[in-house]
């Protein structure tokens, strides 16, 4: 808001993780979302990365995303990429109630990474077009991230279901905190302003 009101469009660039166990679809959410495109197997060795950018009314946001393995050969070492990180997405397979168990672990892991403000976390159910092998329902996606303070979306990058949807709420939220901050830095400068003009109208009477 602040940087709006004075006529800026800044550029913000931020580093998203994608977390979560092997084969829940971490690579091709993240495929889907920066080429538009899907692949049917994306196997990750250790980190992959990519970028993209948004062009939004009021700033430019660059995503650095980075797509971590999910076999637990790699777990000791997940800590390292997700380090530095402003947003988080837990992903897990509706279809498999394991990946959901682990999702709550890797929560666990960044709750000791990261002060609550510090990093913004949504749980992702991926593969909703596999309704019929559902393991996972809706709700009790929706009720676990609600008791945890979690964005929550259910997704399909085969599908293309709400893929867009996710990182762009995710979008919309770190833009509220830059306002947040931008608003509460210009408040600090007039309250300065207003404290120097005070000293200055004390020293003339």
């Amino acid at each position: 808001l602040a940087t709006s009101l004075l006529g800026l469009h800044p550029t913000y660039i931020y580093k998203v993780v994608l977390l979560g166990s092997t084969s829940v679809g971490k690579s091709s959410l993240a495929y889907r979302y920066v080429k538009n495109d899907f692949k049917e197997s994306l196997p990750t060795v250790g980190c992959s990365f990519l970028t993209q950018t948004l062009n939004l009314q009021v700033a430019t946001m660059k995503f650095e995303i980075w797509d971590t393995a999910g076999q637990e050969k790699y777990h000791s070492i997940s800590h390292l990429y997700y380090r530095g990180a402003q947003a988080a997405l837990l992903v897990y397979d509706v279809t498999n109630k394991e990946t959901f168990t682990r999702a709550k672990l890797w929560l666990r892991d960044l709750e000791k990474e990261f002060l609550p403000d510090e990093i913004i976390i949504a749980l992702v159910g991926n593969k909703a077009d596999l309704a019929a092998e559902r393991e996972i329902s809706t709700e009790e996606g929706e009720e676990f991230a609600r008791t945890e303070g979690l964005l929550f979306m259910e997704t399909s990058a085969k599908s293309n279901y709400q893929v867009n949807d996710i990182f762009m709420t995710i979008a919309q939220k770190l833009l509220q905190i830059e306002q947040e901050k931008a608003s509460a830095q210009l408040l600090g400068e007039m309250s300065t302003v207003d404290l120097e003009e005070s000293k200055e109208r004390m020293r003339c009477c």
